[in-house]
């Protein structure tokens, strides 16, 4: 199971919401370039970025971050937030960003999720987060009426690369990663899923590590990484089965 640490951006800075909100916001750095390299210093073989201001603007706002944190590391960086056309897609991954996400646009328009993926084989994930079970939009500030598990479905023959799933009620409360909603939305699709929201302990990694059959590969953590209650190369440790007893 593969660990992404994640870095938000608002303002140029690396933060973390609580539930999403953005008035909630704590700052961990003013230097993102410098924030990524030392998760990949520290053994990550991926980064999560998300641009917060751009989910709410549907349009890039934080690039000269984003293009920091691509010149500070050699690992592949996966990057959401307000990317909703193929101008916005292919303007990223030409940039070099390894895996474009796509939130809004699923639920709005499915269908740029499927010529995406025909575009580019392997490299589109879709986020969806849900509150309440119901999919959220626009940086989370609306909720839509479709589940989590419907908006999934209908992209089970595109080709996404992942399912990237987070329950928003635990982001960034450090309140423990809702495994079980997790694992049963990993058994009903075939797309592969990234856990996120609420990863708090070392424990939250064994309970998903105890699940992985179902078919999460992979998860991410924000706040907990950046206030220490997780060191990088423990959780690492934990999610390869490499574990000291």
């Amino acid at each position: 199971m593969i660990l992404y640490p994640a870095i938000d951006l608002k303002g140029g800075q690396c933060v973390r919401l609580l539930h999403g909100e953005m008035d909630k916001a704590t700052v961990f750095s003013d230097n993102p370039g410098a924030q990524a390299a030392k998760f990949q210093a520290a053994g990550c073989r991926w980064l999560h970025v998300v641009d917060l201001d751009g989910a709410f603007a549907g349009k890039a706002v934080n690039e000269a971050a984003v293009r920091s944190i691509l010149g500070a590391v050699t690992v592949p960086v996966q990057l959401g937030g307000g990317i909703r056309d193929h101008a916005g897609i292919e303007r990223w991954l030409d940039a070099g960003i390894s895996r474009v996400i796509l939130g809004t646009a699923a639920l709005r328009d499915p269908q740029l999720v499927i010529d995406a993926c025909k575009a580019h084989p392997g490299k589109i994930a879709v986020g969806i987060d849900a509150r309440g079970g119901m999919v959220a939009v626009e940086g989370w500030a609306e909720t839509s009426d479709v589940t989590a598990l419907d908006l999934a479905r209908r992209f089970e023959d595109a080709g996404v690369a992942a399912i990237i799933y987070t329950d928003i009620d635990r982001d960034g409360a450090l309140s423990g990663v809702n495994v079980q909603a997790t694992a049963d939305l990993a058994r009903a699709i075939s797309i592969p899923v990234i856990a996120s929201g609420g990863v708090a302990s070392l424990d939250d990694l064994r309970g998903l590590m105890a699940v992985a059959e179902s078919g999460i590969e992979g998860v991410i953590s924000g706040r907990a990484l950046y206030d220490g209650r997780i060191d990088l190369a423990q959780a690492i440790a934990v999610l390869d089965g490499k574990e000291a007893a």
